[in-house]
């Protein structure tokens, strides 16, 4: 075969291939959509919300939601992330299986009725938008352990000693899965992870196991 004919050979056959693979895509909803990884499982939690109700990770089950670290005296970049967040909580304010946890890392200041106060001050709807308070070892366990917004060696220290202040944000899917990480100070992040909530919104709790041998699996491999 000379290399005229070989390379004709060659072209029709990734042609083909394109056109097979484009033809999927158009035919076969999310075929061609590249799959966020699985990066981390939520842990059990139990804390309450800025009405004094307690939210645990029965509340959020088949629900895709966003989950974030701030403190209400906070003047850095708190302000500027909850400035973002509120966006993000208008965009799907309609959207019945979509949630914002914005958890406290100061619970002893932070208490149910300071919590109500700055979430009123947002215009938060407090049926979507949660802002959580607890024991703060609760706290910063779930946030090192399960959202991976903190380095879980911060846990060898004193609890009394640690202190969170992150501007990162976790995904979760509807099966408690974290998909991704974003920086809430930056508008391409922000960007991107609007168009993975819609993504992962899409998508049907999956039916992997949440809890392995009674406890959660928290390595996904």
């Amino acid at each position: 075969m000379n290399k005229k004919k070989l390379a004709f050979f060659i072209g029709f056959f990734v042609l083909l291939f394109l056109g097979f693979y484009f033809a999927l895509a158009r035919y076969i909803p999310g075929y061609a959509d590249t799959k966020l990884p699985v990066l981390s499982y939520v842990h059990a939690f139990s804390f309450a919300n800025q009405d004094g109700r307690r939210i645990t990770e029965k509340d959020v089950a088949g629900k895709v939601y966003v989950a974030e670290y701030f403190f209400t005296t906070c003047k850095g970049i708190c302000p500027r992330m909850n400035a973002n967040m509120k966006k993000i909580a208008e965009e799907f304010d309609g959207e019945p299986d979509f949630r914002i946890l914005s958890h406290t890392v100061d619970p002893e200041v932070d208490t149910v009725g300071r919590m109500k106060h700055y979430a009123d001050s947002l215009g938060a709807n407090p049926a979507k938008w949660w802002f959580l308070t607890g024991r703060k070892d609760s706290l910063y366990h779930l946030a090192r352990n399960s959202y991976l917004l903190d380095d879980p060696k911060n846990n060898t220290t004193s609890i009394d000693e640690q202190f969170i202040h992150t501007q990162f944000l976790a995904l979760v899917d509807k099966a408690g899965r974290i998909r991704k990480i974003y920086d809430s100070l930056k508008k391409d992040e922000l960007a991107e992870m609007e168009k993975d909530i819609r993504t992962l919104l899409k998508e049907s709790a999956s039916s992997s196991p949440r809890f392995a041998n009674g406890l959660f699996n928290n390595n996904p491999g």
